[in-house]
């Protein structure tokens, strides 16, 4: 219904935002993300909104570029995820970060967002895969079996095939399996 406001910023109180439209003030919720980069009180600013209606409230969201609102409403199609929570996800990570986490399924990292548990957090890597921007894999460019082995082993031991890849670039072409498992894991401590 509201799709964007376009006005002066009247009052900010994370994570809400008043927006003067010409002699109307619409209360907007918004992601820290977005709050951290809007102006200061009498700035102009135009805001995507995404307009929640439910039983006992109307709430409107916004966001300061489309990939963020994107973002959010993928978010909100999830079981179990509310706009606060989808809210919360933007605030505690960017949109990039979000899709990295997905990328690399690091449930770890969208447990750290408060009000994220582990089970939310394994359901959301499961709905979102592929569904948040490009993958973010390291295209893996393998020489020969030696570079497979290695590359398997260091993904057996728990690394993401993109560490594991990154790990394998600087190895010369002709190194041993157990010596360049050695050096790749060397490079991975660092």
């Amino acid at each position: 219904m509201i799709g964007r406001l376009t006005g002066v910023i009247a009052e900010k109180s994370p994570p809400l935002v008043l927006i003067d439209v010409q002699g109307v003030g619409y209360e907007v919720d918004v992601p820290m993300s977005t709050f951290y980069n809007l102006g200061g009180l009498g700035d102009k600013v135009s805001l995507l909104t995404h307009f929640v209606v439910r039983e006992d409230a109307q709430i409107l969201f916004g966001f300061l570029s489309a990939e963020e609102r994107a973002t959010f409403r993928q978010l909100i199609k999830i079981s179990g995820v509310g706009p606060r929570m989808a809210l919360s996800l933007l605030s505690g990570l960017s949109v990039a970060e979000l899709a990295q986490a997905v990328a690399r399924q690091e449930a770890a990292r969208l447990v750290k967002v408060p009000g994220v548990g582990k089970k939310t957090a394994e359901r959301l890597l499961l709905e979102l895969k592929g569904k948040l921007g490009p993958d973010l894999a390291v295209p893996i460019s393998i020489v020969n079996d030696n570079q497979g082995d290695i590359l398997q082993a260091l993904v057996a031991l728990g690394y993401s095939e993109k560490d594991a890849a990154l790990a394998l670039k600087p190895l010369p072409a002709d190194v041993g399996v157990s010596d360049g498992i050695k050096l790749a894991l060397r490079a991975l401590s660092r």
